[in-house]
């Protein structure tokens, strides 16, 4: 909707200045909604032939988002980071506002008039004027809004210019710019990105910084400049007092009506890597996008992120700031976030690593449904398991701040003695036989991961029968080489071992199928005992985003042994997560969760067997 029902009278300023106005404004563009292609100049459609300039239809700023799913702007400087969010978004505008960089009060002035009359606001400075002047002939205004100490070089020649000083409040900014702002809103030191994020166009404000005094004011002609006349050469009488001030009216606002452009419903802006520029998110909210945070540079960081992701649902994203890193994975992020679907503990990460605030951590039972000869998890029933996980990780809750996440694995092909009908020495274990505790386990808020011990057969083609299970977001995968044999060996007469590439397969598979499906990060185990267990460790990939890595050191007996064990497999490993096994009836003695806890480093996955 227009800003104004109508197109209300301006003051005259002079002819010529009135007349140019006028032809602008009748051939501007209607805005389009965010993702439209900008129209062609020809498609205006003209005003009848008995109407005036006045009954045109106000001109609105045509906004396009760019056509990539995710954009990262590099926002070195605030000047630059208000141009490049221009330029992500604004393809015409009518109306620019500027404002000096180094005026922090009359910054949040110019954002408080952009949101209002839904125009870009740039950054003036000596570094940036080449910048601002590109991009304010790229803009092509008919006005531009001039607040505090901003320059005017690079404003185009035919533009109205404008004034507003700094600190503006509600009334003053609603006389030049025409439009309905009713309230001041104060502004806390430090508070301006997020006063501005708030800005609706819908209810504009204007905000000032808490105990602001603007200077005196300088006694000016109009709010809008005009030519100066040349004076007399005859004499002049003695000077008299300066006449006061006209102060502006709604009635005659100094800026033209325009109409706010179409809300940009598919798009958003991103921040969380510390860079949150108040001239650029004045902008994005010009231009009706919504600004969402991704602490850390990711949505899927915290649970609060990812509802407000899956609220939103934006088909692009603009990011400020390099440290986002690369838009591709940046997109993928933002689509598992916008599935709104949590992992175990909140969020979508395995193991969050936000300052300040508690990580994850997961205790777990292992072994298989049904036996108990393979570890605790058999010893019971399906109801029992899940409410066993959960007691023994409430063990571990007072010795951390980090939120403890109850877990079970599940040995889901078993290593055998005996070759079996397909000859690998290893046991599948169907999916409707794993599928109740799986489920179960997911219901209660678990996590869950599947370990294969394959024999002869290879990881991949083991992890690919459980696809529809991995499939559920609360599913992750454990690697057991110590099972994986040679066609030549058999199982329990030797340690088995796996080259890296085989490992590496596993996490393109399982990395690409939590893409596709838009999953919640995954934990991804190897356990090891001995460094022969996985031969060229070094290259092991933990790149993918898609997973969380995890060495599982399984070394048992004595706690010195243990110890030592956990000492050579940590030395010279790749930068992953640690995991520790309390072997029930194996270890001499078996550590309490209080002296668990005080492995260094803490361990990251606690299990039981």
């Amino acid at each position: 909707m227009p800003r104004r029902a109508q197109p209300v009278p301006r003051r005259v300023v002079a002819l010529a200045t009135a007349a140019a106005l006028a032809a602008t404004l009748a051939a501007c563009t209607i805005g389009t909604r965010v993702g439209d292609p900008a129209p062609a100049a020809s498609s205006t459609a003209s005003a009848p032939a008995d109407a005036g300039p006045a009954s045109a239809a106000p001109p609105a700023a045509v906004v396009r988002a760019p056509s990539a799913a995710a954009t990262v702007l590099p926002a070195a400087t605030p000047e630059r980071a208000a141009v490049e969010a221009s330029r992500a978004l604004f393809v015409r505008a009518p109306v620019v506002v500027l404002a000096a960089a180094s005026d922090g009060p009359g910054q949040l002035t110019a954002a408080s008039a952009a949101v209002a009359v839904g125009a870009p606001e740039l950054l003036t400075s000596a570094a940036a004027s080449a910048d601002v002047t590109r991009e304010l002939a790229r803009l092509d205004p008919v006005a531009v809004l001039v607040v505090g100490a901003a320059s005017t070089a690079g404003v185009p020649a035919k533009a109205v210019v404008a004034r507003l000083p700094a600190g503006a409040d509600a009334r003053s900014l609603a006389a030049v710019t025409g439009a309905g702002i009713a309230r001041t809103t104060v502004v806390p030191a430090g508070g301006g990105p997020a006063a501005v994020r708030a800005l609706n166009p819908v209810a504009p404000v204007a905000l000032v910084p808490a105990g602001w005094k603007p200077p005196a004011a300088k006694p000016v002609p109009s709010t809008t400049e005009t030519p100066t006349p040349t004076p007399p050469t005859s004499p002049s009488p003695a000077p008299a007092s300066p006449a006061p001030t006209p102060s502006p009216t709604p009635d005659a606002p100094a800026l033209p009506a325009t109409t706010p452009p179409a809300p940009g419903a598919d798009a958003a802006a991103v921040v969380g890597v510390g860079v949150a520029p108040v001239a650029a998110l004045a902008t994005f909210r010009a231009a009706g996008l919504p600004v969402l945070d991704a602490p850390g540079g990711d949505p899927r960081s915290t649970t609060a992120s990812v509802r407000a992701f899956a609220a939103a649902r934006p088909a692009h994203v603009i990011a400020f700031g390099a440290a986002f890193g690369d838009p591709a994975r940046l997109a993928s992020r933002v689509r598992a976030a916008s599935t709104g679907v949590l992992a175990p503990g909140g969020g979508q990460l395995v193991f969050p690593a936000l300052p300040g605030a508690p990580g994850k951590r997961y205790v777990a039972l292992y072994g298989t449904p049904g036996t108990s000869a393979l570890g605790v998890l058999g010893e019971q029933g399906v109801p029992q398991t899940v409410a066993r996980a959960a007691r023994t990780a409430d063990r571990y809750r007072r010795y951390t701040h980090d939120t403890v996440v109850p877990a079970v694995e599940i040995i889901a092909t078993i290593a055998s003695a005996g070759k079996g009908e397909d000859g690998d020495y290893s046991r599948e274990r169907s999916v409707a036989a794993l599928r109740p505790l799986v489920e179960a386990a997911g219901a209660q808020g678990q996590a869950v991961v599947l370990d294969l011990q394959p024999g002869r057969a290879d990881f991949l083609s083991q992890a690919k029968r459980y696809q529809s299970l991995l499939e559920l977001p609360y599913v992750g995968l454990a690697l057991d080489p110590e099972w994986r044999l040679t066609p030549k060996q058999k199982p329990l007469r030797q340690i088995g071992s796996v080259d890296v590439a085989e490992i590496n397969r596993v996490v393109d598979w399982l990395a690409d199928l939590t893409a596709s499906h838009a999953l919640p990060q995954k934990l991804f185990v190897v356990h090891e005992f001995s460094l022969r267990m996985v031969r060229d460790r070094d290259d092991l990939d933990t790149s993918r985003d898609e997973l969380a890595m995890v060495i599982h050191v399984d070394g048992q007996g004595s706690q010195p042994a243990k110890a030592g064990t956990w000492r050579t497999i940590r030395a010279g490993a790749p930068h992953v997560h640690w995991g520790w096994k309390n072997f029930v009836d194996e270890d001499h003695p078996m550590l309490s969760p209080r002296q668990t806890y005080r492995v260094s480093p803490r361990p990251d996955l606690v299990t039981y067997q």
